[in-house]
């Protein structure tokens, strides 16, 4: 979480302002509301691990609120579908999204155009979880280091190709991170998510990827892929004998991938501070906690005013990132 702290020191002016502009949660009033099933629209296909935190994040707020949470998958263009859909979604609460650093801060890098506006179409809401990424590469492949792979990158510059979870993602940013501080040439190839990613891999159709542990851990485990090293500044507790990327040789490499809860601009914020509310309860509940553990995420209790901030800081660093890296907009 140091990562994180960082940021919301280095944010702590917008924060003030932000807090004085929105109201207290405590003091919202929300009559007539929620008055029919809510829709949670998600960036991403069914059954991967931001999935997986997408419906228990829906279970546990139809409860608190009274009324069911139905999750709507529209995975494709680094989730500018979905995002496209929630951003002319009435704004009366009844329609959420499942935001991300991709949805919200890089697509306007990686995409010559977007059908909305991540910042004027969206109000934050609360921040969800953070994972850190996992290097796998298919076992078939002849290197077993982050070291080998990276000679073997650049004597073979361009040969080597990568899966991600589409244009702007976690995925494809981590590895531009990753080739940038190695400096050396991958070919991206870009899936609509992290589970048909991962599939492909699995078969040997792409060479690496870097995936969520939770999603790639098991299969680490039998032997169907090979893990070099993880994105953060200490191990995973779920795979102790897989290193760091500064212990494996490359450092720099340090990438959370995070998730939100957003709601269409213009929504009530008398709705935005309830709801805000209404996560910090789901994000602490002990089903969420176990949830998030065995998907092998951390919990993000950020809501309101810090959250904007930090998605603010969020767009910046990786808006840089890509940027610097060179991407061609698609």
């Amino acid at each position: 979480m140091k990562p994180i702290r960082r940021v919301l020191r280095v944010a702590a002016p917008l924060l003030l302002a932000l807090a004085a502009a929105l109201p207290l949660a405590g003091q919202a009033q929300t009559p007539n509301w929620p008055n029919r099933p809510l829709t949670l629209i998600a960036p991403f296909p069914a059954g991967g691990v931001a999935d997986a935190l997408a419906r228990s994040v829906a279970l546990r707020l139809g409860e608190q609120l009274g009324q069911p949470v139905v999750v709507d998958n529209r995975g494709g263009a680094g989730g500018s579908v979905a995002a496209s859909m929630a951003a002319r979604s009435a704004p009366d609460g009844h329609t959420l999204f499942v935001g991300s650093q991709g949805t919200q801060a890089t697509n306007s890098v990686f995409y010559k155009s977007l059908p909305y506006d991540p910042v004027n179409d969206f109000a934050p809401v609360h921040a969800i979880a953070g994972g850190v990424n996992l290097l796998v590469v298919h076992p078939s492949r002849p290197f077993k280091t982050v070291r080998e792979l990276v000679a073997y990158a650049k004597a073979n510059p361009g040969k080597l190709n990568y899966a991600s979870a589409g244009a702007g993602t976690s995925t494809h940013l981590t590895a531009l991170m990753f080739q940038r501080a190695a400096g050396i040439e991958l070919t991206h190839v870009a899936y609509k998510g992290s589970t048909p990613a991962l599939t492909d891999l699995l078969g040997g159709q792409v060479d690496l990827m870097f995936d969520y542990p939770a999603s790639s851990g098991p299969h680490v485990k039998t032997g169907a892929l090979r893990a070099l090293a993880v994105t953060y500044g200490e191990r995973v507790a779920a795979l102790p004998d897989v290193p760091t990327m500064a212990e494996a040789g490359v450092a720099g490499v340090e990438s959370i991938a995070w998730t939100g809860l957003f709601v269409p601009a213009k929504t009530p914020p008398a709705i935005v501070a309830r709801l805000s509310a209404e996560m910090e309860k789901v994000i602490a509940s002990p089903e969420f906690t176990e949830v998030a553990s065995k998907a092998g995420v951390l919990p993000l209790k950020i809501s309101g005013p810090q959250f904007a901030a930090y998605v603010a800081s969020e767009t910046v660093k990786w808006q840089d990132l890509a940027r610097r890296s060179g991407a061609t907009p698609q």
